[in-house]
């Protein structure tokens, strides 16, 4: 089995952000900082950690932020160059020319819908698909989410999805994992279903935002009929290539934080201030603080 590397990146970011409001009506939601990066820089340098040279930005109206966060910024650079400020910060904003590619999702008609938008620029290549707001930290001295799944990708060719336990009472708000034989952290994929009914779970191993696709799956979205929530899911339409194409779900060393709802977004936030070098120390000092 030849297994073609992987190259390009999707990153759904046309959504429009409706737990967030007010604050997401004229910003991006993955323009959220974590302290002091956006949310969308974060599962860049992620991409960028795993080897991807290509990113793809699936955009909606409203998104130029995010186009202009990855750009050059001519009068900022300038004039911190004048006051001699270093412009390393910067440094993980600027992707190379052609590095970066933008399309347009006319209207919100689910993920599958979103990453179907992406078929021209993915060609005939396997690409990933990064779900900016299911922020991922690795665990310490393990690498980042999508390089975990790169090595496993490297292994087994076909398709692969970020997996994580969640509590029964739960999986009816994930897609979930008919789970077959198991290998340390890779599970052979045997079925999926998205958001199934409270107590109709096949398993509690949940679905979560990194996914690793071969380009087949863009002719099955294609002719995707609507599913939950009236969106095209991308859930349904991975289901529909199981059998066909090996299928695996990796289930992910670190912590996820699910910065599409405040409390997760909150969480993140104090959990990476934490850790921060510069800050660590007084929000620590604070929060003992508070009892």
């Amino acid at each position: 089995m030849v297994i073609k590397p992987l190259r390009k990146a999707v990153f759904p970011v046309g959504g429009l952000g409706t737990r967030f409001l007010p604050a997401t009506k004229a910003m991006p939601k993955e323009m959220l900082p974590v302290v002091d990066r956006p949310l969308i820089q974060y599962a860049v340098d992620e991409a960028i950690e795993a080897g991807i040279e290509q990113m793809i930005f699936v955009t909606g109206r409203g998104k130029s932020a995010i186009e202009d966060h990855f750009d050059i910024a001519y009068e900022l650079e300038t004039t911190m160059i004048a006051r001699g400020k270093s412009l390393d910060l910067l440094h993980q904003t600027r992707l190379a020319p052609g590095a970066v590619a933008y399309v347009r999702q006319q209207e919100p008609m689910g993920l599958g819908h979103a990453v179907w938008c992406a078929r021209d620029i993915v060609g005939d290549e396997p690409f990933a698909v990064l779900l900016a707001d299911d922020f991922m930290v690795g665990a310490l001295g393990q690498p980042g989410c999508l390089k975990q799944m790169v090595e496993a990708y490297n292994r087994t060719g076909g398709n692969l999805i970020c997996a994580q336990e969640v509590p029964a009472e739960q999986t009816d708000k994930y897609g979930i994992v008919t789970p077959g034989a198991r290998d340390g952290a890779l599970t052979e994929v045997r079925g999926l279903v998205e958001k199934p009914k409270a107590g109709t779970a096949p398993s509690n191993l949940a679905v979560i935002g990194r996914y690793i696709l071969q380009p087949e799956v863009m002719r099955v979205l294609e002719t995707q009929e609507k599913g939950a929530g009236g969106e095209i899911q991308l859930t349904d339409a991975m289901a529909r290539m199981i059998g066909d194409q090996p299928f695996h779900a990796v289930t992910f060393t670190g912590t996820r934080y699910d910065c599409g709802d405040k409390a997760g977004f909150v969480q993140a936030t104090i959990a990476l201030a934490l850790q921060h070098g510069e800050i660590g120390p007084k929000i620590r000092a604070f929060l003992e603080a508070q009892g």
